[in-house]
């Protein structure tokens, strides 16, 4: 049976303390790729075509960090915090090497974690993210994306734009997302979304002036972002691209923040062709 995220069993493993809510999908062969998630998201927050798409090829594993979905404990207010947590996690698996996928917040947690632990990392996908001292809008586009209340779903004004074809994109992401109909992980409340966003704010608050996170960054690092990015602008992948050492920039056009499931299949041809074997 060929696992998928819609199918795949929930795993649990501890490591120091915390009972961590994981599945595991994909080959068997070659270097994990670690999805960390975006702001108050699940394992099922994620889109099934592009975790497949890329468990094709590679082995692939999707997680809830401290206190999200089923994994145990409190969610942590800060970004150094949850990389700890996911050094942890990792740790525990008995792997010594992998890839990332970092989404919005999940970028933040993946740059420090190669900064801290480099020899762990590989190669990173850095999507919709921003570096430390980014420019961040996460208030005020949660406000603006809550008013819309003609929404079915708050992702769509929040991760898509206004556009025709990417609210069609939203639409269709959406539908595929909620295919898991058992096992699923629990919607996030305040206990996750409040110390979340002080981590996030903390995160693009706290300038790095000397850009010395990036500048300490020797890994491939493959950039992507959305052409209308309100919540972590495009600005924060241009400039990751000119301040990593060894980066490469994608934009997708007429995209936001869920760039990455808007144009799900072409973002999964560019992940596979970036992470190679």
């Amino acid at each position: 049976m060929i696992l998928s995220l819609e199918t795949a069993p929930t795993e649990f493993i501890t490591a120091s303390g915390i009972n961590f809510a994981y599945r595991r999908l994909g080959t068997r062969k070659g270097t994990p790729l670690i999805f960390l998630q975006h702001f108050t998201g699940t394992m099922d927050s994620w889109d099934p075509d592009v975790v497949n798409g890329l468990a094709a090829s590679r082995p692939v594993i999707v997680v809830d960090n401290t206190g999200v979905g089923k994994s145990s404990g409190n969610t942590p207010d800060n970004v150094h915090q949850m990389m700890l947590d996911i050094q942890q996690f990792i740790t525990a698996l008995g792997l010594t090497k992998v890839d990332l996928l970092g989404f919005s917040l999940g970028g933040f947690v993946a740059q420090i974690l190669a900064v801290w632990n480099p020899g762990l990392v590989r190669k990173m996908i850095l999507v919709g993210t921003a570096p430390q001292g980014g420019e961040e809008h996460l208030l005020k586009v949660l406000e603006e994306a809550f008013s819309h209340k003609e929404a079915p779903d708050v992702r769509l004004p929040l991760f898509f734009t206004p556009s025709d074809a990417s609210q069609a994109a939203g639409r269709a992401f959406l539908k595929r997302a909620s295919v898991r109909t058992v096992d699923r992980d629990p919607e996030s409340g305040k206990a996750i979304s409040d110390p979340q966003a002080k981590a996030l704010i903390d995160w693009c608050a706290n300038k790095d002036s000397k850009n010395s996170m990036l500048g300490t960054i020797d890994h491939p690092v493959l950039v992507v972002s959305g052409s209308n990015d309100t919540m972590l602008p495009d600005a924060n992948a241009y400039f990751m691209f000119k301040h990593l050492k060894n980066a490469y920039l994608i934009l997708y056009p007429d995209s936001g923040h869920g760039a990455l499931f808007q144009y799900s299949t072409l973002f999964v041809d560019h992940a596979v062709l970036f992470l190679g074997n």
